[in-house]
């Protein structure tokens, strides 16, 4: 499940709830609350925009580069190595298999796709600018 910046308002607000009991102190704490998380939204954001308009793919790419990983592995693991595995039965050859860790790769995968559905959830809802 994703952690997002509603659940970390949410979360503070739970915390603000039940140690703070005035009303005015408790609107002053989730003001100065959202005004921390958007500054920290904010700063990545900035990190982000600088990383994409390097010129060096080891610094701009690293985001793609996991995306192409994943894409690379699981091509392997549903393709290649089922084919590689007819040929070599075909041969009358048995190749070692090896263990997949497939659970690591689906949580970057999923994690991946996920944050763009909801990023493109978003989007369509009109939710951002």
């Amino acid at each position: 499940m994703a952690f997002g910046i509603d659940d970390a308002i949410g979360a503070g607000l739970t915390l603000i709830n039940k140690f703070i009991a005035d009303p005015m102190e408790k609107i002053k704490a989730e003001n100065s609350l959202r005004k921390d998380l958007l500054a920290a939204d904010t700063a990545q954001m900035r990190v982000n925009a600088k990383e994409a308009t390097h010129r060096s793919v080891f610094v701009a790419g690293w985001r793609p580069m996991i995306g192409w990983t994943c894409a690379f592995a699981f091509g392997m693991h549903f393709i290649i190595i089922p084919l590689m595995t007819i040929v070599a039965i075909y041969i009358d050859f048995t190749p070692p298999l090896v263990a997949f860790d497939m659970d690591s790769l689906m949580s970057i995968m999923l994690g991946m796709l996920g944050i763009g559905g909801l990023r493109t959830y978003e989007k369509t809802k009109g939710i951002t600018k």
